[in-house]
């Protein structure tokens, strides 16, 4: 499985791909918002790891680049952000919970 890691911390990003790799995982990496919705719509990831907060474009924008791209496959989103926030914005990108 190959897996697209998108997180601006460098450590945070490093952290976990080296988790995701141990566990046998292929991974990439990309640390802004703009070069991750182009990795997402010209590769082809099993799943990918989106961080909210990004630089150049929001991670909530990349998933809708991705999803009306046809991009299918889950994503699990990391923020700091709280539940209300992802309870408004939830159906607008087909995220669940």
């Amino acid at each position: 499985m190959r897996i697209l890691v998108v997180e601006d911390d460098l450590e945070l990003a490093a952290q976990l791909c080296a988790a995701l790799e141990a566990a046998g995982f292929a991974v990439d990496q990309e640390h802004d918002g703009e070069a991750a919705s182009v990795a997402g719509t010209v590769e082809v990831y099993s799943a990918a790891v989106l961080d909210l907060g990004l630089p150049r474009k929001d991670g909530l924008s990349v998933l809708r680049d991705w999803r009306e791209a046809g991009c299918t496959w889950p994503v699990l989103v990391l923020t700091a952000r709280n539940r209300f926030f992802f309870f408004k914005q939830k159906t607008a990108y087909e995220i669940s919970w």
